[in-house]
């Protein structure tokens, strides 16, 4: 189902919470038009871990966000690369931005400007902090972020803690806050106008509601407590004879059928942790007690063996691992594009994560090089040959 296949998007956006935004939007059909700086383009098109593809700008951070994607050069800066935005605008319906607040405005294309060429346009802002308050004009990066919420000062063991999350939260976060609040947006039926002020920041916050509540409601500062799930005992990661095993073992039927599984049901009537609040008092003594019996078996079977008798545990797996595994290779996640333009072999990429209709959401086309489709929505705006070289000579596009 391509439900925003009447939509266009214009996305300006650099590195990944904008481009993320505009990735989902691309997977559930809409027209997204990348508009990039002649020359250099997105940022995160020299990012990643390969640096051929960096020097060719087609950098593996641009690759991961950017499929189904048309690119168009600008330079916004110019006043031809102005006008020519602002009558691609009339035939969007979205624009997507994570300029630093103000930017837009001072190059003449801001909300207030752009919503007079077209009263319909949806116009999203993100940025690290929102578009006010004391903080708007800092340059903030998901590490910022994730510093600033909170989210490091419960991330690690409290001996280790504070750590960053091992990949880029905040700006993920920001960018599918930034997709949900533009399709909710198309979905109003009675469009106009809107200009969407995502805060990275903000967004991070919102997705911890069980540890701020804590706080907010019962005044529990939060700590960080590792791998351990503050809920529940025994919930969290525990050692085995071959590798690491999580379990989730929230309700007291769950805890039973752990002492059963492991064969000591004795457990179960241990004054230390006959209920919730006995298993959490009691965790490291409970903990030393079933790692001395996961010790028997690697992971693998204690994770087939309590899914079995209904306790939720899984293997903790690498990356490599995980992409491998039949539950994510067999569902349709992983795209391929066989060399695609740029890029010189074949590559693979992560699609969003849902199927519609027992299929999964996906686009058609690679990652685009920087500026290949310029001619072609230049051509779509009514521009002949002359005319584009013209703008080209004049370095507008």
């Amino acid at each position: 189902m391509n439900a925003l296949s009447h939509v266009r998007v214009l996305d300006l956006t650099n590195v990944l919470a904008g481009p993320f935004c505009c990735h989902q939007l691309a997977h559930m059909g809409a027209d997204v038009i990348k508009v990039e700086m002649p020359g250099s383009g997105d940022l995160a098109r020299q990012l990643g871990a390969d640096p051929e593809l960096n020097a060719k700008k087609m950098g593996i951070s641009f690759l991961a966000q950017n499929a189904g994607k048309r690119s168009v050069t600008i330079n916004l800066k110019s006043e031809s690369g102005k006008r020519i935005f602002r009558e691609l605008v009339k035939t969007a319906d979205v624009v997507v931005e994570n300029f630093r607040p103000g930017v837009m405005d001072r190059l003449g294309v801001g909300f207030d400007a752009l919503k007079e060429d077209n009263p319909k346009l949806i116009y999203c802002a993100i940025s690290g902090f929102g578009q006010d308050g004391p903080y708007r004009n800092l340059p903030a990066y998901d590490q910022i972020v994730q510093g600033m919420s909170g989210v490091m000062s419960i991330t690690g063991a409290p001996d280790t803690a504070p750590y960053r999350v091992g990949y880029p939260v905040a700006d993920t976060v920001g960018g599918m806050t930034a997709a949900f609040a533009v399709a909710a947006a198309l979905a109003s039926p009675d469009r106009k106008a809107h200009i969407i002020d995502v805060s990275m920041l903000e967004s991070t916050m919102a997705t911890m509601g069980w540890v701020i509540s804590n706080y907010l409601v019962a005044g529990l500062t939060p700590q960080p407590l590792g791998n351990d799930n503050f809920t529940a005992s025994p919930s969290g990661t525990f050692k085995t004879g071959d590798g690491l095993l999580n379990i989730a073992a929230n309700k007291q039927e769950q805890f039973e059928a752990v002492c059963d599984v492991i064969g000591m049901p004795e457990l179960k009537a241990d004054p230390r942790f006959i209920g919730r609040q006995d298993r959490l008092n009691n965790r490291p003594k409970l903990t030393a007690v079933l790692e001395q019996a996961f010790a028997k078996h690697p992971a693998s079977e204690w994770r087939k063996r309590f899914n079995d008798a209904g306790v939720p545990a899984g293997e903790v797996l690498s990356v490599p691992d995980a992409l491998a595994h039949p539950q994510i290779a067999d569902r349709g996640m992983i795209a391929e594009f066989k060399d695609p333009p740029g890029v010189g072999r074949d590559i693979k990429l992560v699609r969003s994560g849902y199927k519609i209709d027992g299929a999964p959401a996906q686009v058609d086309t690679p990652p685009p090089v920087l500026g290949q489709h310029t001619d072609e929505i230049l051509g779509e705006l009514g521009y002949d040959a002359n005319a584009i070289a013209a703008l080209k000579e004049d370095a507008a596009i």
